[in-house]
């Protein structure tokens, strides 16, 4: 068993309790950006260090992202843009193996830093490495007594498990970017299907009735009227378009703003009476989220394209675990589940209950011809 001053050969009982907590904070999240703070935080903690920071380079000398913890966010600002990758700093991010130094300011690539940057000495950096590639660099500083081999061996763990959660976190979020690509594929073939057929047949009624304005008044009425209709409904699938083709305002107005948003327009652009509420919601992690909106804008696709209802109520409620639950009911024609799956056609049903999945969450689906869909989704708080 190793001591604090030996090479790490073993762990002891309390650090390798340690490790599992730091391990399981960086491994329960899937934004690049959270997981990132967590590996931060968790090192610094498990080290005992008074500043730790993680850096992910990007292809043009510099930082894509770049966390610290320890420094306060009044600190962190006074400091300035994200540094370059020169110096120590660049160590890290081009050499698969750590630098350990007493006193990083003696350091012969040492070239200074802000005004406003804590004073630093000790200095242990870490690549965090995926085979040969280097995804990013842990940085810690200052720790009583210094760093050792065992605090050398301990980070060597962790960055082992931050390349894993890191990894994890990026092509998560690189499969949301494809799930992007393809809703936005959807809704082009949404719009030539619907929106198209509907200006084409626009067009043709606009020329009968041009043909019998003379010789056929009433009838050319009727084809006028007919010319009416069919733009009252292309003007809706436009509108429906819009909405989907929208970001979400989930930043900066939260879950409860933006859907309330979505369901008044869709409300508005619709001969379907669509309404929410909502109760009780407290603000979940960005993934839940988006897992959310998503659901539910699904959701509403199904019942005002394909279900024909005449209302949809769309309700969001908290619950006591901090977490959330959604639930779209309308009164269209409904559908029988197994059916639709033994004919090979989804409606979507695959795309939600694979956003629930990824969050922890739990989807059902209730439905049968003539009596509308329920579709429920709960997802877990923080």
């Amino acid at each position: 068993m190793a001591t604090k001053d030996e090479p790490l050969t073993g762990l002891c009982l309390g650090d390798l309790e340690a490790v599992s907590v730091a391990v399981l904070a960086m491994s329960g999240h899937l934004e690049v950006r959270e997981v990132l703070r967590r590996i931060t935080a968790s090192a610094r903690t498990l080290l005992g260090a008074e500043y730790a920071a993680l850096g992910v380079p990007d292809d043009h000398g510099g930082f894509a992202q770049f966390v610290v913890d320890g420094v306060t966010d009044e600190q962190w600002q006074a400091i300035g843009p994200l540094p370059r990758q020169h110096g120590v700093l660049a160590t890290m991010l081009h050499e698969l193996e750590p630098t350990r130094l007493a006193d990083v300011r003696k350091a012969p690539a040492f070239g200074g830093w802000p005004d406003a940057h804590p004073d630093m000495s000790d200095f242990l950096g870490m690549p965090i490495v995926d085979e040969a590639e280097i995804l990013g660099a842990i940085f810690l500083a200052n720790k009583d007594g210094g760093f050792t081999d065992y605090d050398e061996g301990l980070l060597r763990i962790l960055a082992a498990h931050a390349s894993i959660a890191l990894r994890n976190a990026q092509l998560y979020e690189r499969s949301r970017e494809l799930t992007l690509a393809g809703e936005r594929a959807r809704i082009a073939h949404d719009l030539h299907d619907a929106v198209s057929q509907k200006l084409f047949s626009l067009r043709l009624t606009a020329k009968a009735a041009a043909t019998l304005v003379d010789r056929d008044p009433a009838r050319a009425r009727a084809e006028l009227a007919e010319v009416a209709r069919l733009a009252a409904e292309a003007a809706d699938e436009l509108r429906a378009v819009v909405v989907e083709l929208r970001p979400a305002a989930l930043d900066e107005d939260g879950l409860v703003a933006t859907l309330a948003s979505q369901v008044q327009v869709l409300d508005r652009a619709h001969a379907a009476a669509v309404a929410f509420d909502s109760e009780g919601v407290r603000t979940l992690p960005p993934a839940q989220e988006a897992a959310v909106l998503r659901v539910a804008q699904e959701a509403l696709h199904n019942a005002l394209r394909h279900a024909e209802a005449g209302r949809v109520q769309v309700t969001l409620r908290g619950t006591a675990g901090r977490g959330a639950v959604l639930r779209v009911t309308d009164d269209g024609h409904g559908f029988d589940p197994e059916g639709v799956r033994r004919e090979g056609r989804h409606l979507g049903l695959v795309s939600m209950r694979d956003r629930a999945q990824t969050v922890g969450g739990r989807l059902t689906l209730t439905s049968a011809p003539g009596r509308g869909t329920v579709i429920e989704l709960e997802v877990p708080g923080a």
